[in-house]
């Protein structure tokens, strides 16, 4: 391959993150250590069975393997399932902040999401009151309602933005609030169980050494439907447009406001697809889930290289900035350190990523007035 020919691979921005995962993945094996892990196979029924073997005195001991905390597969098939929730409701924040927005209520609009389709399937559950309808039908419906709550919380989003010309970051700090605040009237605070089996067999299925494939898959849809929809689609090009320059894009003809609810719209679905997947692997929902999640979903989009001033980002850029953010925290605890830091640590890499995205503006704007 030519250097010519290397030239557009070199530009692409995901080529950062890229550097930053396989350095961090160097540091957290190379510091992480090791571990004395007990050993598993998979007996003719599928299931996971002990491994035991022979010790010195003739007894049947289980046998143990030395692994590297970080570089083992189970580890890295947890880190891919942590991440797949973050990086969904990531890829649909991202759309929003593209167009120049931001959304601070998709940890609250996800816990609803989730009480919401929790309540569905425990009512059309096996114990529930409409346990002639449970199975397939009930975890459809559920899914129905827990999608569909959570794409029209985020349409009210778009639309009081657009209607009331506030400031996204006032809406939806308001919705933030009045989100959870639901979540918990209706649950009363307590956790809502009580689902289908067939719902917590299909999510939690695993293939390999405990990859968790329902998840994974998902992310990956949803990123390949991220990249279809700004790189592919003309909606996409308006939202970029939108962010760049939302004036502009006016007097081009652009009708912004139908761009702001549809991303808004979005990155409220992709939250409910995420709150659908967390209740089937998890079996409950309850009015605290998502706490905190709105700043590891904002880090992740800026991390992965969507400027919160608009008009840039990418689907894949974004799940790589939430695979940096769940490394970040799965070596907090596999190094040792305090995870009260952890907090502290994320929003030092927000800053950081934030400055960052300034730098680079500014050294853009200075080469284009050259």
């Amino acid at each position: 391959m030519t250097p010519r020919r290397l030239t557009p691979v070199l530009r692409l921005q995901e080529c950062g993150i890229i550097a930053v995962i396989l350095v961090l993945g160097i540091l957290l094996t190379w510091f992480g250590g090791t571990v004395r892990a007990p050993v598993f196979e998979r007996g003719a029924d599928g299931a996971r069975h002990r491994v035991y073997e022979t010790g010195a005195d003739g007894a049947r001991v289980p046998a143990f393997a030395v692994r590297n905390k970080f570089l083992n597969a189970q580890n890295l098939a947890q880190l891919a399932k942590d991440t797949s929730f973050i990086a969904i409701m990531a890829v649909g924040s991202a759309l929003v902040i593209i167009s120049g927005g931001i959304d601070l209520s998709v940890g609250s609009l996800y816990a609803l999401a989730s009480v919401l389709g929790a309540l569905v399937l425990r009512h059309l559950g096996p114990e529930g009151s409409g346990a002639a309808h449970h199975g397939w039908q009930g975890i459809l419906l559920a899914a129905a309602a827990c999608l569909g709550a959570a794409a029209a919380c985020g349409a009210i989003n778009g639309a009081l933005i657009v209607v009331l010309r506030v400031h996204p970051f006032v809406v939806t700090l308001g919705s933030m609030a009045i989100l959870r605040g639901l979540a918990f009237v209706i649950t009363s605070g307590q956790s809502v169980g009580g689902f289908p089996d067939g719902l917590r067999a299909l999510v939690r299925f695993q293939a390999g050494d405990g990859l968790t494939v329902i998840p994974l898959a998902a992310m990956v849809l949803a990123t390949v439907a991220g990249w279809i929809f700004l790189g592919r689609l003309a909606a996409g090009r308006r939202a970029y447009a939108v962010g760049g320059n939302e004036q502009a894009a006016r007097f081009s003809g652009i009708r912004v406001a139908r761009v702001k609810l549809l991303v808004y719209t979005l990155s409220g679905l992709s939250a409910g697809v995420a709150a659908f997947l967390a209740i089937g692997y998890y079996g409950a929902a309850s009015s605290g889930d998502g706490q905190g999640y709105e700043l590891s979903v904002i880090a992740a989009a800026v991390v992965g290289g969507a400027s919160l001033s608009g008009g840039r980002g990418s689907a894949l850029g974004v799940v790589l900035g939430a695979l940096v953010i769940q490394m970040i925290g799965s070596g907090i605890v596999l190094l040792g350190i305090d995870q009260n830091y952890s907090q502290i640590v994320l929003g030092s890499v927000v800053i950081a990523a934030v400055v960052l995205d300034n730098l680079n503006t500014w050294l853009a704007r200075r080469q284009f007035l050259k």
